[in-house]
């Protein structure tokens, strides 16, 4: 019942979702090292960097850490995770360390202790690396350039829905642009961006849910602030996804022939549950952050 909807579709990606971006900025990170190293600002072999993952984000990582030479991954997993992506990360260098991460949330000091890496970086909370602007500024730049009055995004780690608000609000803000910027402002100050997301654990959508999210800037104070500068439209915010409407939503992309699976699509699913209250006739871009492309033995 629309007639302008876009899919920013990022199962294209090397190892088939959003996290080769932020993988992609591990290597420029270590990039940022080396060079300091070569110019005797720093003598220390390079660190190791830690990180709580389910699978995706390591495979992403490591597998770009691997290409460039870099120190191998470690990587805090889940007491429950599938033993078949286990052995997969284990099988591309990954060291992998398990603890029950439903139990609470852990302090980067933790994270560090608990992968034996006392003098590496964690990655999973690290400010320094500026998770909230740069893991996915390319990907927002492509996101804002369209111009939508709708954004649909995936809320998981909540670093994706943060990197675009805050590259919007910074474009939309400044007289001075990035060269990547070609949007619309006016358009932009008005763009709703909404995240989807799940507080069951037995969804199908688990990639979207966390028992903690000790890292993440996002809440009602945060996006109200960002609403009342004009850095997005009225409609901002993070919705529950109904499980319901996923499996319709699975439909709909295969038949479009949009490689992902529930938790990259449910943006998808939350565009129908939201489909009464919505103009039929705006621009609606809405993103799938993908689906692994894990070897054949767990397909």
């Amino acid at each position: 019942g629309f007639s302008d909807v876009w899919v920013k579709d990022e199962s294209k990606n090397p190892t088939g979702t959003h996290k080769d971006r932020m993988a992609w900025e591990m290597v420029v990170t270590y990039r940022e090292m080396l060079m300091a190293k070569k110019m005797g600002l720093v003598k220390d072999k390079l660190p190791q960097m830690s990180l709580i993952t389910a699978g995706s984000a390591g495979f992403a990582i490591q597998t770009m850490l691997k290409k460039y030479g870099l120190p191998n991954l470690k990587c805090l997993i889940d007491i429950d995770l599938d033993e078949r992506i286990i052995h997969i990360l284990e099988k591309i260098g990954c060291e992998i360390y398990r603890a029950d991460l439903a139990r609470k949330p852990f302090h980067w000091k933790e994270i560090l202790t608990l992968t034996d890496n006392l003098d590496g970086i964690d990655i999973t909370s690290n400010d320094a690396l500026d998770p909230t602007v740069k893991f996915y500024d390319w990907m927002s730049y492509e996101v804002i350039n369209q111009s939508p009055a709708y954004c649909f995004i995936p809320f998981g780690t909540g670093n994706l829905f943060e990197n675009l608000l805050n590259i919007n609000k910074k474009e939309v803000l400044s007289n001075f642009h990035d060269p990547r910027f070609s949007g619309d402002i006016e358009k932009l100050r008005s763009c709703n961006f909404i995240g989807a997301t799940v507080n069951d654990p037995k969804s199908k959508a688990d990639k979207l849910y966390s028992p903690h999210l000790p890292f993440v800037h996002f809440d009602e104070q945060w996006i109200r602030v960002y609403r009342d500068m004009g850095c997005c439209g009225p409609e901002s915010g993070v919705h529950l996804i109904q499980e319901r409407f996923l499996e319709e939503a699975m439909k709909i992309a295969k038949a479009q022939g949009i490689e992902c699976e529930p938790s990259g699509i449910a943006v998808l699913a939350l565009l129908l549950q939201m489909q009464s209250k919505l103009p039929k006739d705006a621009k609606i871009l809405i993103i799938n952050t993908g689906k692994t492309k894990w070897p054949s033995s767990i397909q």
